[in-house]
């Protein structure tokens, strides 16, 4: 039977990776994701976890492991934030090349310099191109749900996966969080087989240098060229968001919470104003919407569960009727605007030619708070503009002071 226990979002991540009962755990601390590994490390210590841990000299090397041992067959862990993320950066490419499915929690924090260890999702955001699924976090029990999730839709796409949620907003922040029965994950989640795995006894080639154009091999079987490679996953991601909503739908069946829907709704029914955002932003926006709700203005909130593959075809059925959208991010696309924005419009654009007033917020860089009355501001700001029609030329810098 599960249990409720009070949680921090690191915790969460940690026992997540337990329940999914992983086989190797490549280990490097970088604030706010260290106690990750530190809890990993006494489940390992205390043989409640039989896991190899591998402590490693940098974030660079535990991708490396994380795709060694993902070769020979294992489920395999790890963990980053922030500059320790933009560090792995050519080890993502190669784990989404090499189609290995490892699952890596990220504590989002700012990217230095100048320094900071506080809270933004420049860090994820940056690494939005590197074939590998992104999913965001609300709360500490998605923290929780969505690692097991991502194991179970990752190993059946071969492509890797992020869990992201805020630093220290989440990842320090205590929460109730429902702690499903091993029995349950077991069922939900089997042990991990791969579709290929090197064997000493019959050693292969992996990813070797690909020509332009396909050539055959010495045993006459064609080899994709450099192109159908990157086909090849571009082509499995297009697919993966039905194959993300039945997992979620399983997931329902099995522990009561469903996250079928790539998008958290909320009051978005009749919303003619709408908060666009992701991870921890969405609740503090749901509690605003109540406060605009009860001044008569019909709001709502969509918080992006799945960054990568983009949800375009939800987005734009959760925005269709709304009259007016503030997206507001913690990241920011420098020389343009936030990526969120420039998606949505893109989404909106190519799909129904649906055109809502979009005005664009970047907030919350560097670990900034970001109160109600903020988002008071901002929606009042954009009734009145699309009140007027007037549109907004560039993104606005909200809260940053000097």
């Amino acid at each position: 039977m599960g249990q409720t226990l009070i949680l921090t979002g690191t915790q969460a991540a940690a026992l997540a990776a337990k329940l999914c009962r992983v086989q190797v755990i490549a280990a490097y601390p970088i604030t706010p994701q260290s106690k990750i590994p530190e809890v990993l490390s006494e489940y390992v210590e205390k043989g409640e976890l039989q896991a190899e841990f591998v402590r490693v000299e940098s974030e660079h090397s535990a991708m490396g492991v994380c795709i060694s041992a993902s070769l020979v067959g294992a489920r395999v862990f790890t963990a980053t934030a922030a500059n320790g993320l933009a560090y792995m950066h050519e080890q993502l490419h190669w784990a989404a090349g090499a189609r290995v499915p490892v699952v890596m929690p990220v504590t989002n924090r700012g990217l230095g310099a100048p320094w900071t260890i506080l809270n933004d999702m420049q860090d994820t955001i940056a690494q939005r191109d590197t074939g590998w699924m992104q999913f965001y976090c609300m709360n500490n029990q998605e923290v929780l749900d969505q690692v097991i999730l991502a194991y179970k839709v990752a190993e059946q796409l071969m492509v890797p996966t992020m869990v992201c949620f805020d630093g220290f907003r989440l990842s320090h922040t205590m929460m109730p969080v429902s702690i499903p029965a091993q029995s349950d994950v077991d069922k939900y989640l089997p042990p991990y087989e791969p579709l290929h795995s090197i064997d000493s006894g019959n050693p292969v080639n992996i990813n070797p240098v690909v020509m332009t154009d396909p050539l055959r091999g010495p045993d006459g079987e064609l080899c994709p060229s450099y192109m159908g490679f990157r086909f090849r996953l571009q082509e499995t991601m297009e697919s993966a968001l039905p194959v993300i909503a039945e997992a979620g739908r399983s997931f329902a069946e099995r522990f009561g919470r469903s996250y079928e829907d790539n998008l958290h709704r909320y009051r978005t029914e009749d919303a003619e104003f709408i908060f666009l955002t992701m991870g921890s932003l969405a609740s503090e926006a749901s509690d605003t919407v109540d406060i605009l709700r009860e001044r008569g203005v019909k709001a709502g909130v969509v918080g992006i569960r799945v960054f990568r593959p983009f949800p375009a075809a939800s987005l734009v059925e959760a925005t269709c009727r709304a009259k007016s959208v503030a997206v507001v991010e913690k990241a920011i696309s420098y020389g343009y605007e936030g990526a969120l924005a420039t998606e949505l419009k893109a989404a909106l654009f190519s799909r129904n030619g649906h055109r809502p007033v979009i005005y664009n917020y970047i907030t919350g860089l560097g670990g900034k708070d970001v109160k109600p009355t903020d988002l008071l501001e901002v929606a009042q700001e954009i009734i009145n503009g699309a009140a007027g029609n007037i549109p907004q030329e560039k993104p606005r810098w909200l809260g940053y002071g000097v």
